[in-house]
């Protein structure tokens, strides 16, 4: 049995890389439900300021911040102590401390692979 459309105008925006495991399995699991997927790939475009103040607003810098990855141990950030606003401006400045993906469905956003959040989402939403 084919799984049914997703009702007309359901559209993501994934922020990651195409190389990126999570940011893959982002978009298979939007594909593999029919929801229409805007990818960001970071390489090609990074996130702009304003974008990335809302991921910020409503998740806090600390949840985009990928606190187990080599560029956050290869740049010594485990043993600074940063107000929120300072982590943000360390994530502007360098893509690579981001948890990825950064996913958002109008106004809500995720960081990370979320798919208990995800499946929040259009469950609400149908």
């Amino acid at each position: 049995m084919a799984p049914s459309p997703a009702p007309a105008g359901l559209q993501v925006q994934i922020f990651g890389l195409e190389s990126d495991q999570a940011t893959r399995a982002a978009v298979r699991f939007f594909k593999e439900r029919r929801i229409t997927i805007h990818l960001v790939d970071l390489r090609r475009k990074p996130i702009s300021a304003g974008e990335l103040r809302r991921f910020v607003e409503r998740l806090g810098a600390p949840a985009l911040a990928d606190q187990d990855g080599k560029a956050w141990r290869d740049a010594g950030l485990g043993y600074m102590r940063m107000t929120e606003a300072e982590l943000a401006e360390r994530l502007l400045a360098d893509m690579r401390l981001l948890r990825l993906p950064l996913v958002r469905f109008g106004n809500s956003v995720s960081a990370g692979r979320a798919e208990a959040v995800w499946k929040t989402w259009f469950s609400a939403s149908a």
